[in-house]
């Protein structure tokens, strides 16, 4: 359920649309159980680019498309020992403007401006996306939040995505 070096989104809830089609309740790819994009926000991602620059693996967990299952995401070898996870309530502390049937918006799909999507310019963090971080510290809350949310290993390492820890 992989595409590209973006995560595609963990399927929980499934419900039956009609005979020999599914259809999440979260995250959904326009029915299909393999996604061909990105599945409907709101959707926790992990995000990852492997035998990058100097031969590292980039990872992160990114809330930018918002939140609706906790994640972990482990190195399990190389002697790489920094995993980074989300497991917080974040759909049960969600703000009420964001929130999306038991799942939290992020602001920029909510308010669809600069401000919170960050698409000219420099932005910063929002109190919005500070809601965010406070609770998954190791997450990218906003577009630009790179220093504190991008994570490295030695290429060739293998990783544990764990949904719902």
């Amino acid at each position: 359920m992989l595409k590209d070096s973006r995560g595609a989104n963990e399927c929980f809830n499934l419900t039956q649309a009609k005979p020999g089609h599914r259809r999440c309740q979260t995250g959904d790819c326009n029915g299909l159980l393999q996604c061909q994009g990105y599945g409907t926000p709101p959707n926790t991602l992990a995000e990852y680019a492997l035998n990058q620059f100097n031969n590292l693996d980039f990872f992160d967990i990114s809330l930018v498309d918002g939140f609706n299952v906790p994640m972990v995401f482990r190195p399990n070898s190389n002697g790489c020992t920094r995993g980074i996870s989300c497991t917080a309530d974040i759909n049960g502390q969600c703000h009420a403007e964001l929130r999306a049937l038991g799942e939290c918006n992020n602001p920029c799909t909510v308010y669809k401006t600069d401000q919170y999507c960050c698409n000219f310019g420099n932005c910063g963090p929002t109190d919005l996306s500070r809601f965010f971080k406070t609770r998954c510290p190791d997450a990218y809350s906003y577009p630009k939040d790179d220093q504190t949310s991008t994570f490295t290993c030695p290429g060739g390492t293998n990783y544990d995505v764990i949904l719902c820890p």
